[in-house]
Formats: C-alpha cells, sequence, structure tokens
C-alpha cells in the first residue's frame, strides 16, 4: 500500500482529444481525494513547438499528467526527434513535475521513458485507478471509493447502450473548436432542449464530428443511439429500435406505438436521463421535427439544410478543415509525402476534407508526385480511378456534390440557374454586390426575370444557402455605409462540377454576362489608391469569365485597367501573369501592331522589369520603341511613350547616358507639346531627376525632384502616389547631399503619409521605410537605423522574395550596417548573397555587382581577411571606372575604401597617390563640404601620418573636422571618428 502524501495537490492533465474521456474519468478520481485538477487539451500546432507547449503546461503550478498515445504525438505532426529532444529538456528544466499515464501498446518516441509511464491500457477500473494514484506518489488505501458525486463512467465501460454508432475514425484531424462549440451549445441549452444542428456542405465532415463527439463523450451517456436519417421510413425504423434496448415491451404495436414509447422515456428519463440521439442526414426536417425526444438527454443531427434555424435548434457550422488540419490529415492518411506536398494537395482541392481522404488514400499507395497526381486528377475528375475510397467516405467526392446538385438541377430551378451565374466568378468569394448591380441592358434573356426580381433572386439564393452549396458573409459596415450581405462562399469543387456540366452553347452567354458585370464595376481609375479594393475584387475572376480572350474592345480596356492596377500596386507577379497570358491571345487575335496590344506590352515590360527579368523587358521595349521611331517620328506621343519605357529599362541594365538622352528629350517634347503641368510631363520631368540621380548629379536631381513635387502637390494631390514618390526622391537627393537633417524630417512625415495611403507592405511604403532607415543611420541613430533595415527587409523578403531586386538592395544597405553595428557574420553572409543576386540577375560588369563587391571586401578587411579584402576593393575600384568613368560619386567611394585598404596592407605611397586624387576629384564633383569629400580629407590626413607628413596631415585632419563640425554637428557619429582617428570608408548603395 502506497502512503504518498495527504495534502490536497494541483494537477494538470494534458490530452489529446482524441482520449478526453481518460482525461475526464482521471481527473473525477483525482477530484474525489480533495485535489484540484485542471484539463488542458494538447494543442501544439497553436505553439511555436513541443518544447515551448510543454513548458506552458509547467507554468501552472502543481505536477503534470500527460495522458499518452498516439494521438498525442501526432497531434502536431512533430518527428520523433523534435519530440525526444523536448522532453529531455522539460524535464530536465522541471525535473519530479511531469508524469505519464499511456493508453495504448504502440511503438511511441523513446524519451517517454524518463516520464516513467504506467500503463493504462487493457484494465479495469480498480486496477487503472490504483496505478494512476501510485504514479502519482499518492495513497492508494482508498481505490475506487466514492463521495456520492456521480461522476463520468470509466472509459473502457461502454454505455449501457451503445447502438449502431459508426466506427470511430483513426484518423480524425482537428475540429477542437468545431466539437467545442458543439458541447458548449449542448450544455449551456435549455432544460429539455439539447439539440443542435451540425450544418456543413456534402463531405464536409459533419458525420465524421457526431461519431468523434459520441466517442469522445461516451462517458458521460448511458445511452448512445445512432440514427440514420436520410428517409422518414428508415428514420421511423431505427428510433422503434432503441424500444427493447430501453427495455420497454415491443409487442405487436406500430411502430408509432414503439416511437410514441421512446420519445415518452426519454423524457422521463426512465431507466437513463443521460443519453444522446443522433439523427445523421436529415435534409428534410419535416421528416423529423415530430420525432425530436425531449427531455434531459442530447441531440444531435446533421444536415446541410439551414432550415433547421427556424426548427428551434442551435446551428454549428462545419467548415473546411483550417490548412494545419489539412496537412495533419493528410500526411496521417499519406505517411510518404512531406509537409510542403501535403500543402500542395489541400491548396488544390480547397482543404475539402472528402476529397483530401480519397486523394490522399490513392496517393498513399502510389509512387506518383503531387503534381503528377493533381494533373491526373483534373482529367479524370468523375473517375473513381483517381481516388481512393474509405469506409469513413465511402462515395467519391465528385458523386457525393452531384447528387446534392442534380437534387437541385430537379427541383429548384432558379437556384440551379444563379448557381451557373455564379460558376463564371473564380471559386471563392462572388461578389453579389455586382450582379445586383447588373446593367439592365446585358442582363441574358432567360436571367431576366430571375435578376430582376428581387423575391425570386433572394429565394434562389436561400434556397443554395439551405443546402449548403454557397455560404453567405456578410460585410461588417452598418447598412447605412453600403453594409449587409456582400459575397456568397462557392467550393472549388462545386465550382468545378457545374462548370464542367455546361455545354458551350449554355456556357457562352453566362460568361458573357459576367464580363460585362465586371466591366460595369471597373472603376475607371486604377492611379487612385483610394479604388484600389474594388479593382482587387474584379481580379480574381477576369481568367474564369474570359475577361482575357474577350474580343470586346470595353472588355480589352477593362483588363488594361487591371494590369495598370496591379503595377502600381505592387503585384508584380500577378500583373506579369496576366500579361503573358494575355499577350499570346491578343496577338493573334489582333496583330503585333494593334493598339491594345501595344499598350499590353507597357505593363508586361514594367513587371519584368520590376521583377529583375531585364533582358527580356529590354528586348520587349526596344522591339517597341524601334518600330515607333520609324512609323511615326521622335516627336509623337506614343514614340515617347515607348522610348521612355525603353530609357527606364536602360537604367536598370546601367546604361544611363543612354537613358538620360532619351528622357531629356521626352522631358523637353512633352513640356512643348502638353505643357509644363500636365501628369505625362510630371512623370517625365521624375524621370530626368532618377537618371540624374544615377549620374551622380545630385544637387541637379534636388532641384528637379523638388520643382516635380510642388508641381504634383498642385496639380494632382498631397496623397497622389506619384507626389508621394516625389517625396521620397526629394529626401534621397537631401541624403546624397549630406543635408541628413533635413533628409531625416521629409522622409519621417512621408513615411507616415505612405502608411495611410498605400499601407504598410507596398514597394513604396517600403521605399520610403528603407530610406527612412538610411536617414536614420546617416544621421546617427544607429539603434534607430539598424530597426528600420531589418524590418524593411523581412518585409520584403517576406512579400516579394529575397531575389527580387528591392530586396537584394536593402539586403545589401542592412549588410553594412551589420558590419559597423552589428554581426559580422551575419554581414558577411548576407554581402554574399546580394553579390550572387546581382550578379545572377545584373552580370558582372553592372555598378550594383560592382559596388556590392566593394561593400563585401569591407567585410573581409573587418574580418582580418586583408589580401582578399584588397583584391577585391581594387577590382571595385577598376571596375566602377570602366563602367561609370573617373569622376562619378560611386568610382569616388570605390577609391576611397581602395586607399584604407592598400593603407593597411603596406602600399603606403600608392595610398597617399590615390587618396589625394580622391579628395581633388571629391571636392571638384560634390563640393568641399559634402561627407565624401571631408570623408576624404580624413582619409589623406591618415595616409600622410603614414609616411611621417605630419604636418600635412594634420591641416587636411583639421579641415577635415571643421567641416564636419559645420555640416554634421560635433556629436555626429562621423565627426567623432574623425577626432578619434578612425579612417573612414564608403558604403555603396544601390538606388531604386
Amino acid at each position: 500500500m502506497t502512503t504518498g502524501s495527504l495534502q490536497p495537490q494541483r494537477f494538470v492533465i494534458s490530452f489529446a482529444g482524441f482520449n478526453r474521456p481518460w482525461a475526464v474519468w482521471i481527473a473525477h478520481r483525482l477530484e474525489e481525494y480533495g485535489h484540484r485538477v485542471t484539463l488542458q487539451r494538447w494543442d501544439p500546432q497553436n505553439s511555436p513547438g513541443v518544447g515551448e507547449a510543454l513548458d506552458d503546461l509547467a507554468r501552472g503550478g502543481g505536477r503534470v499528467l500527460l495522458v499518452l498515445s498516439e494521438r498525442y504525438f501526432s497531434a502536431g505532426t512533430r518527428t520523433d526527434a523534435e519530440w525526444n529532444t523536448a522532453l529531455r529538456e522539460v524535464t530536465d528544466r522541471h525535473p519530479d513535475r511531469f508524469a505519464a499515464v499511456c493508453l495504448t501498446d504502440a511503438p511511441l518516441p523513446s524519451a517517454v521513458a524518463v516520464l516513467e509511464k504506467t500503463d493504462l491500457w487493457g484494465l479495469d477500473s480498480y486496477e487503472a485507478e490504483y496505478r494512476v494514484l501510485r504514479r502519482l506518489d499518492l495513497p492508494t488505501d482508498r481505490v475506487g471509493a466514492e463521495t456520492g458525486r456521480r461522476g463520468p463512467r470509466f472509459p473502457n465501460d461502454p454505455p449501457e447502450i451503445w447502438g449502431r454508432v459508426p466506427r470511430r475514425n483513426p484518423r480524425f484531424t482537428g475540429r477542437n473548436d468545431v466539437i467545442g462549440n458543439l458541447r458548449e451549445a449542448l450544455t449551456q441549452a435549455p432544460s429539455g432542449a439539447s439539440t443542435v444542428t451540425l450544418l456543413g456542405l456534402s463531405g464536409v465532415g459533419k458525420t465524421q464530428v457526431a461519431t468523434e463527439y459520441a466517442y469522445r463523450f461516451a462517458s458521460e451517456y448511458d445511452v448512445v443511439w445512432w440514427v440514420p436519417a436520410e428517409d422518414r421510413p428508415t428514420l421511423r425504423e431505427r428510433l422503434a429500435d432503441l424500444a427493447p434496448a430501453l427495455g420497454l415491451p415491443r409487442g405487436a404495436g406500430s411502430y408509432g406505438e414503439q416511437i410514441r414509447a421512446v420519445l415518452e422515456a426519454l423524457r422521463r428519463g426512465s431507466p437513463y436521463n443521460r443519453w444522446l440521439i443522433v439523427f445523421d442526414g436529415c435534409d428534410n426536417p419535416d421528416d423529423l421535427t415530430d420525432l425530436l425526444p425531449a427531455g434531459a438527454g442530447d441531440v444531435i443531427i446533421t444536415s446541410r439544410n439551414r432550415e433547421w434555424a427556424s426548427r428551434h435548434t442551435s446551428l454549428v457550422e462545419v467548415p473546411l478543415y483550417a490548412r494545419p488540419e489539412s496537412i495533419t490529415f493528410i500526411r496521417r492518411r499519406a505517411l510518404r509525402l512531406t509537409g510542403e506536398e501535403a500543402d500542395q494537395l489541400a491548396e488544390a482541392l480547397d482543404d475539402y476534407p472528402l476529397a483530401l481522404d480519397q486523394t490522399a488514400g490513392w496517393l498513399a499507395d502510389s509512387p506518383l508526385s503531387v503534381g503528377d497526381y493533381l494533373a491526373l486528377l483534373r482529367r479524370r475528375l468523375d473517375s473513381r480511378e483517381a481516388v481512393t475510397l474509405s469506409d469513413d467516405y465511402p462515395v467519391p467526392f465528385p458523386t457525393a456534390l452531384a447528387i446534392l446538385l442534380n437534387n437541385i438541377r430537379e427541383n429548384f430551378p432558379d437556384a440551379l440557374a444563379l448557381l451557373r451565374l455564379f460558376v463564371f466568378f473564380a471559386p471563392g468569394r462572388v461578389p453579389l454586390r455586382l450582379l445586383r448591380e447588373f446593367p439592365a441592358d446585358d442582363v441574358p434573356e432567360d436571367l431576366a426575370g430571375l435578376i430582376n426580381d428581387q423575391i425570386r433572386w433572394n429565394a434562389a439564393l436561400n434556397k443554395l444557402v439551405q443546402f449548403s452549396v454557397v455560404r453567405l458573409e456578410y460585410s461588417d459596415l452598418p447598412v447605412e455605409e453600403g453594409g449587409g450581405l456582400e459575397t456568397v462562399q462557392l467550393h472549388r469543387m462545386v465550382h468545378n462540377i457545374v462548370r464542367e456540366d455546361l455545354g458551350e452553347q449554355e456556357a457562352e452567354p453566362l460568361s458573357r454576362a459576367v464580363r460585362q458585370v465586371l466591366a460595369a464595376a471597373d472603376p475607371g481609375r486604377p492611379a487612385d489608391s483610394r479604388l484600389w479594393p474594388r479593382y482587387a475584387e474584379l481580379i480574381p475572376h477576369l481568367d474564369s469569365a474570359g475577361v482575357l480572350t474577350s474580343t470586346n474592345p470595353r472588355i480589352q480596356n477593362f483588363l488594361l485597367h487591371c494590369l495598370r492596377y496591379l503595377m502600381l500596386a505592387g503585384e508584380y507577379r500577378t500583373c506579369l501573369r496576366l500579361a503573358e497570358q494575355t499577350d499570346g491571345i491578343w496577338r493573334a487575335m489582333l496583330g503585333d501592331d494593334h493598339d491594345q496590344v501595344r499598350e499590353l506590352s507597357y505593363h508586361h515590360t514594367g513587371a519584368l522589369r520590376m521583377l529583375g527579368h531585364f533582358r527580356r523587358a529590354e528586348a520587349l521595349a526596344r522591339s517597341r520603341a524601334d518600330r515607333l521611331l520609324a512609323e511615326r517620328g521622335d516627336r509623337d506621343l506614343e514614340t515617347l511613350r515607348a522610348t521612355s519605357t525603353y530609357a527606364g529599362v536602360l537604367l536598370s541594365t546601367a546604361k544611363f547616358e543612354e537613358a538620360r538622352k532619351l528622357l531629356e528629350h521626352a522631358f523637353a517634347t512633352y513640356r512643348e507639346l502638353l505643357g509644363e503641368d500636365d501628369s505625362t510631363t510630371l512623370n517625365a520631368q521624375n524621370n530626368v531627376a532618377v537618371v540624374l540621380r544615377l549620374l551622380g548629379r545630385f544637387q541637379e536631381a534636388y532641384d528637379t525632384d523638388l520643382d516635380t513635387l510642388r508641381r504634383r502637390e498642385r496639380v494632382l494631390r498631397v496623397r497622389h502616389i506619384a507626389t508621394l514618390s516625389s517625396g521620397i526622391g526629394c529626401a534621397m537627393g537631401l541624403r546624397l547631399m549630406g543635408r541628413y537633417r533635413e533628409a531625416l524630417a521629409r522622409q519621417e512625415q512621408g513615411l507616415k503619409i505612405h502608411i495611410q495611403v498605400l499601407g504598410a507592405n507596398h514597394p513604396q511604403t517600403l521605399r520610403a521605410e528603407h530610406n527612412l532607415g538610411m536617414c536614420l543611420r546617416r544621421s546617427g541613430d544607429i539603434p534607430g537605423a539598424g530597426a528600420r533595415l531589418r524590418s524593411v527587409l523581412e518585409r520584403s523578403t517576406r512579400v516579394f522574395g529575397a531575389e527580387f531586386p528591392w530586396t537584394l538592395m536593402v539586403a545589401s544597405d542592412y549588410a553594412t550596417y551589420l558590419r559597423e553595428y552589428g554581426d559580422i557574420g551575419e554581414a558577411r553572409r548576407i554581402s554574399e548573397d546580394v553579390v550572387r543576386g546581382y550578379q545572377s540577375q545584373l552580370g558582372l560588369a553592372h555598378p550594383y555587382s560592382i559596388g556590392t563587391v566593394g561593400n563585401l571586401g569591407l567585410v573581409l578587411r573587418a574580418q582580418g581577411e586583408r589580401v582578399e579584402a584588397l583584391s577585391l576593393a581594387e577590382q571595385a575600384l577598376v571596375g566602377m571606372r570602366g563602367a561609370l568613368g573617373d569622376r562619378h560619386p560611386w568610382t569616388l567611394g570605390c577609391a576611397l575604401n581602395a586607399t584604407g585598404h592598400r593603407n593597411i596592407t603596406g602600399r603606403l605611397d600608392s595610398a597617399v597617390d590615390l587618396s589625394r586624387e580622391t579628395l581633388r576629384t571629391a571636392e571638384q564633383v560634390l563640393g568641399p563640404d559634402h561627407p565624401m569629400a571631408l570623408s576624404a580629407q580624413i582619409a589623406l590626413a591618415a595616409d600622410l601620418r603614414s609616411v611621417r607628413e605630419d604636418a600635412e596631415a594634420g591641416k587636411h585632419e583639421d579641415a577635415g573636422i571643421k567641416g564636419l563640425i559645420r555640416t554634421l554637428g560635433p556629436q555626429h557619429v562621423h565627426t567623432v571618428s574623425a577626432r578619434q582617428q578612425t579612417r573612414p570608408y564608403w558604403d555603396f548603395e544601390p538606388q531604386p
């Protein structure tokens, strides 16, 4: 007999939902001895990792008892290695706090041994209780004692009556929120009215949820009875079968008499008052309403029919799987699939449980890849050969949906007509508002009566909702502000089956009608960021409605507006995909020289350039510009647009002088033809500022940007996207001229407006925040700069990818920050990635490739690899001279760095000569008070001291420090470094 502690203790019992009956029974038995118990369902999917989740259990105080089974370890699909590590670490951190009981003889992770588990499977209640108490070091002399408080049944003891409940699904996954909502609805219902309807689409898992609930809570019922309820005769027969099970005389009475006796016994709670009756698959409430039991027990109905809401039942929606649930389920069904492959399958099937079960079952026994299988499935959607049936889902998912849709086809023609219209929108959200605003002249004749009759429309829509074919979603806005019914959700499987069932003659008028609806909803101003949410609502439906193949000029213009919106909103990949799809179609349909094809090519070029496909963009832009120059001359407006676009690509490929000539010609000609304040002229003026900045002519670039900004503020508006872009240009100009305080003040205000107008992750907002980070760094706010640059890099990488040109630019600047103020190893890793990225995209001879090689050389110098660093610095200097000449600021910066590398490697005279030349040229190009010229003064002083020219070194050092105090202030980091005789270096900054 164990004589453990007699004092009440506190326990936390952690369990997988599948094993809830055991957790509840153990908790009850511990409470009978006066202990406090908290039940905690194990849900590692909502924790960062297994170790963290186990630590959370220990933080509650008291001892932790884990109820172990295969389900406990598969709840988050973690590997055995992860579990072993987590269990060893958590028991080391919390010795004697963790214990375990085990409900299975299946293999478990080896580190379970540290928990010293005790086995409960296959035992009776007395032995199980004895083992639990002994494992927890509690007294065992009162095993089986009762206080008189009725508790749950021992899990190994079935309910007194257990009637034809389906076999428990060993792969049941997730649904904890649904089961929780179901339990709450049943327990909180008024006495005698505990009836809940599980509502959802065919194959979404309503029966599975009801089955799992019956098993999970079986210990709390004396009677669990399952009634198939697809039709009334079967329902009545199965309900009558409960009579003899309850000990009621069946005799020769009619079904009606037997059913009345059953209902009366359930109402009275005699002989059992804890009962659960499940009516599975009742889509016709009239079949069941008069047969619903009342009393102290619970009733669950599964149905696709929302009409149950008006029949005194609570509704609990059974939605599609959440994505983590889908992935876990698939990997249980098909063990060979990785998490990425499971995610790919779930994405393709929209997390539809029936489809996931049958497709994952097929893949479990097939060597086919997920991609190849999905291609097969698309070709053979109606074939049993592409799925594997299971006892849990015995009907192929296309068949299950087809049965439901056939019912609608045969009995509800208006609902069918509305559903057929819906499928010419994309699967998912269908914007009902647009259909209600259907242009009267474009309504197909056979739909006119339905669309123009609000009563018929609502009746048809409600019928689709009633059978869970679609789900309604409502806006959060008040009705007076346009709120209310907004969209319907249409599952991809329903969409595909209905769409494939339509012949060409039936499909064409519906497709044409939806195209007209979409075009009528075109806001018409893609440059207005306030209208972007409306464009975002339209984009998903372009392909499904046949917009890309339309010959209607109005529809084609609508598509072009959508592409322009995508470019302005920073959705470059979507823009490129649509442009490439449309290009071949339109060229075949309209010819290469058609106006619409040419307009399309501008968006195509822009998307290619923004995504780093510079060679393709240059070829496309040059071809278009050459053709228009030959046909129309260089003063034609369309030619100017084409040559300006071509010049924009040339900027990306570092052909700055060629681009400058084209852009200055375009600006001068636009100004002459359209006037100084025309928006097109202002765009051209902005482009001139960009090329001047890239050429290192910072003052001219700033003056041009400032004039453009003032005009745009007057002609457009302060919050227009183009005006905001000019603001960034001005702030960049001030920073590049060394006017750091002015640059910082302007950019701080500009970023606030960008976030308000465009959002935090728009490319232009990221550009503004990146420039603010650079302004903070140059102004001496080192922590603020680091936080900004890191945040922009993380978001740009997440939103656009690591190889996106903008991401590379930010990564380069963050690496230079880390070299000076952070982790030098991380700086090197990022610098090497940036160099590889630029060399791959732009080639070895591009200034961005050359400049970032120079930055990498500074990292190697900081790590003590002086010879290698000198090699990279000299390589950058030679490369930049060849690309941009001796007088470009980037060349001067490379020269400044090369002097330092020569000095520390003993090439002292060479360092002095290069330092003198660099200072002289920097003062001529940038002015004597520019930070780079002042850095060249300090660098020359350092080189002169190395060759014992102390007097001249002192003069240069004194002049440099006075200049830094005058321009940056006495406490600026550059000034302080100069006083400390710390040699300055220059960071190459790629520009947007």
